[in-house]
């Protein structure tokens, strides 16, 4: 397994509260031509206003079947079918077919990016890059929207750490994430009542999704987790041009935003709540990333199911996603969305400051620990290079975008 790279903490001036977010960031190193080494994550830093981020355009999509192979169309999108709102609670068993209907996609292998570049190879043509820019591909960034949902939390995240691998590959930055040892450690013993959780998230989408736009919800099939359907996303956020894809629970065919990606829906499951403390709680610490997870691509509902303490959903409750912020406003110790978009635009300013040196057998690990600054360390030809050969040689076939020579 890989080493963590160590972080060291990096002491705070006093003054630093004073500049803009995404330049403030590294402004001690503007005077001399090197990159700068580390990249404070404190919230104050970036406490500014929200940046410019591009309403998400919908350029693809492609679905992973019960074998977990690929194919570039719409094959698993399913289509919301909520049960009806009046009447008694749902009352959805999410416990049923734990130990006989349950196929779990194989943890141990660990994907990369291989699904998104299969999409992007087969779509090149689309996103023919800039000459001028010595670009193959008209984007900056290629990633997978669970990466940047990971950097937009970074600001407020007290548990996690991540390492993200970074390839400059043909002029656009490719980022993949590695797992930490104490990611593969907690994968590895997690608790019989942990695993029995995730079953009923998967679970609550088989009582909420149909087959077809005008069916209805069969719970009595299996639930395999290696079937997935996925939107390929463009957008831009600052001076950052980015191509991810994310996975997709479901699309509703009555939805008042038709248009991918507004009409998806996000069906999330969470234990029910009893007092304004919990709820509060609820707010601060699992809305944000459901929040972050949704406004990147542009879904624009989040559907919750309560659970109660024998497994069934006892209630549902819909989210606007670019209305969570009016909720949480309220509350003064709470997470901000500029906060974590202003920290993910000079994240990527940083990267691109580092990885100047285009070459898929290198890459440049970017560590983070709670409490301490985003770091990296730099490795050629290691056990951490992720683009696929099949990738790059397909890439290399195609002729280099060629700067014009003028007369």
């Amino acid at each position: 397994a890989p080493m963590k790279p160590s972080v060291c903490p990096k002491k705070r001036d006093r003054g630093d509260d004073e500049d803009t977010p995404e330049d403030k960031a590294v402004k001690s190193q503007r005077s001399n031509a090197k990159p700068p080494l580390t990249l404070p994550v404190t919230p104050s830093r970036y406490d500014a206003p929200f940046p410019f981020y591009r309403r998400p355009a919908e350029v693809g999509r492609f679905s992973l079947d019960s074998q977990r192979c690929y194919h570039g169309d719409a094959r698993q999108l399913r289509y919301y079918a909520p049960p009806p709102t009046e009447g008694p609670s749902p009352g959805f068993d999410l416990r049923d077919g734990y130990r006989d209907r349950y196929v779990q996609r194989d943890e141990n292998i660990h994907e990369g990016l291989e699904h998104l570049l299969q999409w992007v190879s087969q779509n090149r043509k689309q996103l023919q890059g800039a000459e001028e820019k010595g670009q193959l591909l008209n984007t900056d960034f290629v990633t997978w929207r669970g990466h940047l949902t990971k950097v937009l939390t970074t600001p407020y995240e007290k548990q996690e750490g991540w390492l993200l691998a970074v390839s400059l590959f043909r002029g656009t930055l490719y980022i993949s994430e590695v797992e930490t040892e104490s990611a593969r450690r907690q994968r590895e013993q997690r608790s019989e009542m942990l695993k029995e959780l995730t079953y009923m998230g998967y679970k609550f989408e088989h009582y909420m999704c149909a087959d077809t736009p005008d069916g209805t919800p069969d719970p009595t099939g299996v639930v395999n987790t290696n079937e997935g359907f996925c939107t390929v996303i463009r957008t831009r956020l600052g001076t950052h041009s980015l191509l991810f894809s994310g996975e997709v629970d479901c699309t509703d065919p009555r939805s008042p935003w038709p248009d991918p990606p507004s009409c998806y829906v996000e069906l999330k499951t969470s234990k029910v709540m009893h007092s304004p403390s919990q709820r509060k709680s609820f707010y601060r610490h699992k809305m944000i990333k459901w929040w972050a997870q949704s406004f990147l691509p542009g879904v624009s509902r989040i559907v919750a199911g309560y659970r109660g303490p024998d497994g069934s959903v006892v209630g549902l409750e819909t989210f606007e996603t670019m209305k969570i912020f009016q909720l949480i406003r309220e509350d003064p110790g709470c997470w901000k969305p500029a906060v974590c978009m202003n920290f993910c635009a000079a994240f990527l300013s940083f990267v691109k400051k580092v990885v100047t040196e285009d070459n898929a057998k290198l890459v440049h690990l970017f560590a983070w620990e709670p409490g301490h600054p985003v770091s990296f360390t730099v490795h050629r030809d290691s056990e951490y290079t992720f683009l696929p050969d099949w990738y790059v040689e397909a890439l290399s076939m195609e002729k280099p975008p060629t700067p014009q020579i003028p007369d």
